[in-house]
């Protein structure tokens, strides 16, 4: 069949309540321009996130009445940890409550003053944690994944070369070399098994732990999967664990590619890490077997394991974001090229060049796609990565704005009405003018700042 169907029936309903154009408007107004800020109840397609926004399977919910409350060592610590390392084969497994808290564990053993991290592309939180501890983190991403019209088939790749220079020059002011799979504030593009391979070597050559960010680790197996050379017959849970045999340790957010609401963790093959992250859990999240969640929530995210890595369901995640690209870019409209696992992602600076970066153009389309649909998108672009460590601003490398599909949640009308809305947004482009930024934070300002629309 050509038709690629949602590969699950509707069990339960959540009614969502229409709004007018002017009272979206209002709210846009109220919540200071920033998104963040709106109630999710005035929102009628919420793609903001993909992390912990997805529908739980009957399975999961079924699950969720095993948990067992116990303090320390309860059974549902044992089947999550085991669902753990049936994927991603380390000896070590420690829950946290998500991903942020992983890395922010992460960071307290490698960061400090000084020291520089590289990755592909660090995500926000990833960034936020390593710079407020006094480090650096350095994105070492192939140059086609900084052209959101390349059609590269691994847009996430470490660039080899860069990182080995990077290596051999700053030396131990290195502690571990991270990657993020997919990578997410790249358009969500896939790294290669072969790109990992080599990203580990070099990682091992230097005396460096290798730590990969997996949240969308079956997303990236599926794309290795389809597009790496060899790679067609092998079952998707042989890639993801191959993919994960390369590091020396993960963190993750359970609340992607684990179908959870809540939830994540950090892995170690070494013992003296292993502990040290235990001690620095108990501090901030709780005892090492439940790590700031609660039994029945570690049961959710062991049934999840297993259902991530279905076929069927990757199949139609994926097509979802390839079908919306499709009909965008025959409108003409650039996104980024190819589909990547999570989210559809709109070059706002080639699609709006009238409007200066720093009056951020990808913010002023995800506000006008809400005020025009109640669709709430994500920037992802200088209003995310310009602020500088000493307090300068300079254009983020793209603009753009990330459409992140919930798992589960969303049928294929839902898909045809934010294509319709584009529709009306591209009539009504040469309108928008940008925006300032009145109020921010010093770290993450995404979140919280606040913005005035510029006159027209």
């Amino acid at each position: 069949m050509k038709t690629i169907i949602e590969p699950f029936r509707i069990k339960s309903v959540e009614p969502i309540r229409m709004t007018t154009r002017a009272e979206r408007e209002e709210k846009l107004k109220a919540a200071s321009y920033n998104l963040f800020a709106l109630k999710s109840e005035d929102v009628l397609i919420d793609l903001l996130t993909d992390s912990g926004t997805g529908a739980m399977s009957s399975e999961q919910w079924a699950a969720v009445m095993r948990g067992d409350e116990s303090y320390a060592g309860s059974p549902s610590y044992y089947r999550f940890r085991d669902a753990v390392q049936a994927l991603m084969p380390f000896e070590h497994i420690i829950p946290t409550h998500q991903g942020r808290a992983a890395e922010a564990i992460l960071v307290s053993i490698f960061g400090g003053k000084g020291k520089l991290i590289p990755s592909n592309t660090h995500f926000d939180t990833t960034r936020g944690n390593i710079e407020a501890s006094g480090a650096e983190a350095s994105d070492l991403v192939i140059a086609e994944g900084k052209d959101p019209a390349s059609l590269h088939p691994f847009k996430g790749n470490m660039d080899l070369e860069k990182l080995e220079a990077f290596l051999d020059t700053h030396g131990d002011a290195v502690p571990i070399v991270m990657i993020t799979i997919t990578n997410n504030a790249g358009g969500g593009q896939p790294v290669s098994l072969a790109n990992l391979r080599a990203v580990s070597e070099l990682a091992k050559k230097y005396g460096k732990p290798f730590i990969i960010d997996g949240c969308r680790f079956s997303e990236n197996a599926w794309f290795i999967k389809q597009r790496e050379e060899g790679q067609q017959q092998r079952d998707i849970r042989d890639i993801v664990r191959d993919c994960f045999s390369l590091a020396d340790g993960m963190t993750m957010s359970a609340k992607k590619d684990a179908f959870g609401n809540i939830g994540g963790w950090i892995a170690f093959n070494d013992d003296s890490l292993a502990e040290q992250a235990r001690v620095r859990l108990i501090q901030t999240e709780g005892f090492p077997t439940y790590g700031g969640l609660a039994g029945r929530d570690l049961e959710a995210l062991a049934q999840g394991l297993q259902e991530i890595t279905d076929e069927d369901y990757l199949r139609y995640r994926i097509r979802t974001n390839e079908y919306i690209i499709e009909r965008l870019d025959a409108m003409g409209i650039p996104v980024v090229k190819p589909a990547g696992g999570h989210a559809v992602f709109v070059d706002a600076k080639r699609w709006l060049p009238h409007i200066d970066p720093l009056s951020y153009p990808a913010h002023t389309v995800a506000c006008r796609l809400y005020e025009i649909g109640g669709i709430r998108s994500c920037e992802i672009g200088s209003v995310m990565f310009g602020r500088q460590t000493d307090g300068s601003e300079k254009p983020a490398a793209m603009e753009l704005v990330r459409l992140a599909f919930p798992r589960r949640t969303y049928t294929q009308s839902h898909a045809d009405y934010v294509v319709e809305a584009f529709e009306m947004l591209e009539a009504e482009k040469q309108s928008l003018t940008g925006f300032t930024i009145t109020k921010e934070p010093k770290l993450m300002r995404h979140f919280t700042c606040e913005f005035a629309p510029l006159a027209g």
